[in-house]
């Protein structure tokens, strides 16, 4: 019989894979669908030098902003990081590296690099400093710029529910970056809500694949953040 994939804890499940200059994937958009319990172990870990390949670094001490107060993250591959204040002091006083995508560039770069495209050509910033450095071509009277695809040593994903083979369903916008972020690494862990027996998602609702998980860890109470809340006052129309 198979070994199982569920790990007792988020720290157990990172023991022996996450390690100093490691690149790593995670999914999420903003506080959106975030691996919460993997991300608070993977700075409790120590491990440091860091890659990070995500939309962006969550918010000033939360999500992947808890590892930028630690300086465990040497470099992000980001599409947007408007909600951070330390990111924005680190890449300024030019102690973050900093690769910057079209949010559309950087899925496909993961989506390629799970699917084994080690490239690609998009027409998606040519002309402009995202093409700074690259090849360019022409294809029926267009430019268009090379990218290359994105591949993680550990990929760090967020879904619903997931049944003892590894099997994901993600709910509504939270699904976002992580079912690319989880093809595109060579071991995967997802954080779960809800674990349920192997046959109990039917086929047709599995969003993703039992092969692409590694290991699962079932966080049943994440917190949930909202990273932004906007009410009106009593009388507004």
């Amino acid at each position: 019989m198979a070994a199982s994939k569920l790990y007792p804890d988020a720290r157990r499940a990172l023991a022996d894979l996450v390690a100093d200059g490691q690149v790593l994937a995670v999914g999420g958009f903003g506080l959106c669908g975030i691996p919460e319990a993997l991300i608070a172990a993977l700075r409790d870990s120590g491990v440091k030098g860091l890659t990070a390949i995500s939309n962006n670094a969550g918010v000033d001490g939360f999500g992947l902003g808890q590892l930028l107060e630690t300086r465990q993250i040497r470099k992000m591959i980001s599409s947007y990081v408007g909600e951070n204040k330390e990111f924005e002091r680190q890449f300024l006083a030019g102690e973050l590296e900093l690769e910057f995508n079209p949010q559309g560039t950087l899925a496909e770069r993961l989506r390629a690099g799970g699917a084994g495209i080690p490239a690609f050509y998009t027409a998606t910033g040519y002309g402009t400093v995202v093409a700074e450095g690259k090849e360019t071509r022409e294809f029926d009277g267009k430019h268009y710029v090379l990218e290359t695809a994105l591949v993680a040593d550990v990929s760090l994903v967020k879904a619903w529910k997931a049944d003892a083979a590894g099997n994901l369903v993600f709910r509504k916008t939270a699904r976002n970056f992580n079912p690319a972020c989880a093809m595109a690494g060579k071991v995967c862990v997802a954080e779960v809500e809800q674990v349920v027996e192997v046959g109990a998602i039917e086929p047709d609702q599995v969003h993703l694949p039992g092969i692409y998980v590694d290991r699962i860890v079932h966080n049943p109470t994440p917190e949930k953040r909202i990273e932004q809340r906007t009410v009106r006052t009593a009388g507004d129309k």
